[in-house]
């Protein structure tokens, strides 16, 4: 199949490329390689999905609308994963703009490239920053999800919801991923792990905020990307016994699904930094502080509609998880820890 995926150059959508590519897709990367983060990090994911000969980086922004026009006319493509995106909910905090432009602009152009191209399905990326205010664990598809706490998670809801319109007037089957706390190599730099392991190579103290009374349904990148593609394979049907006078929000009587895609297994943030401590041979030093506006004390994945659709099941622990991306780190930025003590 020609697959294209958005947001190629980052984190998950790099990862995705290359499962899709080692298992003999062609696939066209689409991203735009701002500098919401350290750009040499996006260029070495390029460099990297640039070796393999059945795909091509197109740079081009999600809200140039002439542009995704003329890219879905002209490579016809199977399916599409949209990963693309403004991420961060602590950023949205000072550039609203940014998430309405990328998350709401350019998420339309997807669905209306998909459109008018017969997309067979369009898989995108949510988040479980759409359950807000919801305390109820774990966290559901079939729960409602109206009170966002931060612009990022409505622009995610906003995505949603978008995506039923579509499969609902045009047909378009549509599958969204609410994606739980993703870590691995190649992560972000704006992410807990990263800045973390930073900080503490670099003897500088890191913020643990709610004085550490988190717990994150942290989930490995590779199991995250396993989950992507199944559910890429499995194109969305509408749910025969969809009822209107009690809707469920996670199916609809139209092709679209949504679905967790977690760990199932919420670490409390304590021993996730214990576990980066153990692998680095270092002690954090702790600067405690109160929670965020707009974050959330906790997050859990209900993942059990993902694992009786596709077999979801993520297996990597966290201590193997983190390891995994240590070693990465200390590889890419040529680090011995020898000689950094």
């Amino acid at each position: 199949m020609k697959i294209l995926v958005t947001g190629a150059a980052g984190f998950i959508g790099f990862h995705t490329a290359v499962k899709l590519l080692e298992r003999g897709d062609t696939v066209v990367g689409l991203d735009n390689f701002n500098d919401y983060y350290d750009v040499s990090l996006k260029e070495a994911r390029g460099a990297v999905l640039d070796k393999y000969d059945d795909f091509r980086m197109v740079r081009l922004d999600l809200a140039d609308r002439d542009g995704m026009d003329a890219l879905f006319a002209a490579e016809k493509f199977d399916k599409v994963v949209h990963l693309a995106a403004q991420a961060g909910v602590r950023y949205s905090l000072e550039n609203p703009h940014s998430y309405i432009d990328s998350n709401i602009v350019g998420t339309l152009h997807v669905l209306e490239g998909c459109r008018h191209n017969d997309v067979e399905h369009l898989v995108y990326a949510s988040s479980s920053s759409v359950y807000g205010a919801n305390t109820t664990m774990p966290f559901s598809i079939h729960q409602n999800v109206d009170h966002p706490l931060a612009l990022y998670g409505a622009t995610k809801k906003a995505n949603e919801l978008m995506a039923h319109t579509y499969s609902n007037l045009y047909g378009l089957p549509t599958t969204g991923l609410r994606f739980f706390t993703v870590y691995g190599p190649y992560g972000r730099p704006d992410m807990a792990l990263f800045m973390f392991t930073k900080n503490i190579l670099d003897g500088k103290p890191i913020d643990v905020f709610n004085y550490g009374n988190h717990r994150r349904d942290f989930t490995y990148v590779e199991d995250i990307v396993e989950g992507v593609v199944r559910t890429m394979d499995h194109t969305a049907e509408p749910n025969s016994d969809w009822d209107p006078a009690t809707p469920d929000p996670g199916t609809s009587r139209v092709p679209y699904r949504l679905y967790n895609i977690g760990n199932q297994k919420p670490v409390e943030l304590m021993d996730y930094i214990g576990a980066i401590e153990k692998c680095l041979g270092r002690e954090a030093e702790k600067n405690l502080l109160p929670m965020q506006p707009g974050d959330v004390p906790d997050t859990w994945a209900d993942t059990s509609d993902l694992a009786a659709d596709v077999g979801y099941q993520p297996n990597t622990p966290i201590d193997v998880g983190v390891r995994k991306f240590v070693d990465w780190y200390l590889d890419y930025y040529d680090i011995d820890l020898k000689q950094s003590a």
